[in-house]
This record gives structure tokens, sequence and C-alpha cells, in this order.
């Protein structure tokens, strides 16, 4: 609360005129960056139109580095929540799956988007570590189907940039929740 008083100028008790808890206003952050979504018409296809939304959202949760964790812990719906899942329905109008699996398919979205940024902004670093220690691990004999994954010869290295995997890793996780159209 004293950090978005001081941007607004103004004190932090003063804010409480306007919001009841800080989980108000947390709820109210994280609704106003539903604004910043671009609703583009639906294409006809309707995988491509969902990753395109999905990719929106990655960018809003890059931009915006404490909204995945919020939106993975307090999920809200707000006015700019429902115009997203307005939006959502509409791109998968033509689509035969119920109005159940879409609404999952909603969440699941938003869902794994908010992960896969919060995986974006781990540390390289402990990344680095994690590989030496599973480097270890596949020596030590104690994990043999795990290392028959991987050729003695293999070299453990960074796995590829992230954001070049979205495309393809949502567009199968959207097609095994709702089907061929």
């Amino acid at each position: 609360m004293r950090r978005v008083a001081a941007e607004l100028g103004t004190g932090a008790a003063s804010l409480y005129r306007y919001v009841g808890t800080r989980e108000d206003l947390l709820d109210l952050m994280t609704d106003a960056t539903g604004a910043e979504h671009e609703l583009a018409p639906p294409s006809g296809d309707w995988l491509a139109d969902l990753v395109a939304f999905g990719e929106q959202s990655r960018v809003i949760f890059r931009r915006h580095r404490w909204l995945a964790g919020l939106t993975m812990t307090r999920p809200v719906v707000g006015p700019n929540g429902t115009a997203l899942i307005e939006h959502f329905l509409t791109l998968l109008q033509g689509h035969r799956a119920g109005i159940g699996a879409k609404m999952e398919t909603f969440g699941m979205l938003t869902g794994i988007t908010a992960a896969f940024a919060l995986q974006e902004q781990t540390d390289p670093g402990l990344q680095a570590r994690n590989l030496a220690y599973l480097g270890h691990a596949l020596t030590s004999g104690r994990h043999p189907r795990l290392a028959s994954l991987l050729s003695p010869q293999a070299q453990l290295s960074p796995p590829v940039e992230l954001a070049g995997r979205y495309p393809d890793l949502i567009s199968r996780v959207l097609t095994g929740l709702l089907g061929p159209a």
C-alpha cells in the first residue's frame, strides 16, 4: 500500500478511502491488466487465435512481474476479466466442445501461461545449479530410468529459450483439452 501510495503521491492511509483492504487493491490491479489485451476478431483458426491470446497474456505477465504469481494464488474476475472470457468464448464460437470444456480451457490456458511466465523469471544461476546437480545424479547409478533417457555422452545444457517453446507447448495442451473443431 505504501509503494502504491508513493507512486500516486499520497499517503497509504488515504488509499483506504477507495479500497477496503490490500487484497481489494490487488484484485483491482489484477483486473486492470486485462485491459492491456488487444482483442482481435476470430481468424477462423481457433488454435492460432488461442495461441495468440495466450502469447498476449504471457507478454502482460512478463511486463508485470507480480501478476503471474498473483494470478496463480488469487484469481479474480472483474469487468476486464469478464471481457477476456467473452472474447475467449468468441474465438471458440464454432468449436464443438461444450461450455464446460471451454471454461476449463480458459482456466488452464491462464494458469499454464502464468506458470510459464514465472518459469521465464527464474534466476539463470539456479537453472545452471539444477543442471549441474542433475548431471551428478545421472552418474550416481541411482536413477537408471532417468539416465537411460540421456546418452552417456549427452551434455546437459540450459534449455532453449522458453519463449520460443511456448506456441508449440500451448498448442499441444489446447488441442488435448478441446480436441478437434
